[in-house]
């Protein structure tokens, strides 16, 4: 599959990294020295071009910028009619973390992408742990959450998230995966170790609105 990933550091760069070493063909692309940035594709085995370039490459196209930077993004990738899109910032603007009010930041940013099959994901771990968890097996493989609207968008991602080697579980729509997305607090998965055994009795608590249990410890 065709893979465009806009934006080329951490996040991005593990993305694309394990795509590639899963056998997809990646393109990635970031607003900065055209030379670098085609530096770090040599360096992941992927190809460099513009966001525009990603887009129209990509059958998935992940965004990897910093919540200030998406606007930028969008308007430097053009329109991402019918493109799964895969979200990957959190909402983390410059004063701190951003006040939403009673929208969720994935309903934020799946209205800012018209058009586009959206979905969230490889928002709630860093890039070194998510790095190091990619080559797990078995019953230590670490959770992606998943969160979108479109279900047939989801179970496409869910395949490159196996895929790349983490375990994809789908936390349900954007209006109600609060408890995946930024800061790290009480009552969230965000910046939490997750295994498949441990999944259930989150999404339990999600749909039942109760509190989630305490993160477990491995």
């Amino acid at each position: 599959m065709n893979v465009g990933v806009i934006g080329a550091g951490r996040i991005g760069g593990n993305c694309a990294r394990q795509l590639v070493r899963a056998g997809h063909d990646v393109l990635v692309s970031a607003s900065r020295d055209p030379d670098a940035l085609r530096a770090t594709a040599d360096g992941l085995g992927a190809r460099a071009g513009t966001a525009a370039e990603a887009v129209a490459f990509g059958e998935v196209v992940i965004f990897a910028v910093p919540w200030t930077a998406v606007e930028r993004a969008l308007e430097e990738a053009g329109p991402l009619y019918g493109k799964v899109v895969v979200d990957t910032t959190n909402q983390f603007g410059r004063g701190g973390w951003e006040d939403l009010g009673p929208r969720t930041a994935a309903q934020v940013n799946a209205a800012r992408m018209a058009g586009a099959r959206y979905t969230k994901s490889f928002n709630t771990l860093t890039a070194a742990f998510q790095a190091e968890a990619a080559t797990r097996q078995g019953a230590e493989r670490v959770v992606q959450w998943l969160c979108g609207d479109d279900d047939g968008a989801k179970e496409l991602v869910s395949g490159l998230i196996a895929e790349m080697g983490y375990v994809p579980v789908d936390m349900g729509g954007t209006a109600t995966c609060q408890v995946m997305e930024a800061p790290r607090r009480p009552g969230a998965v965000y910046g939490e170790e997750y295994r498949a055994q441990d999944a259930d009795a989150v999404l339990e608590a999600v749909r039942a609105r109760r509190p989630v249990p305490p993160p477990p410890q491995y």
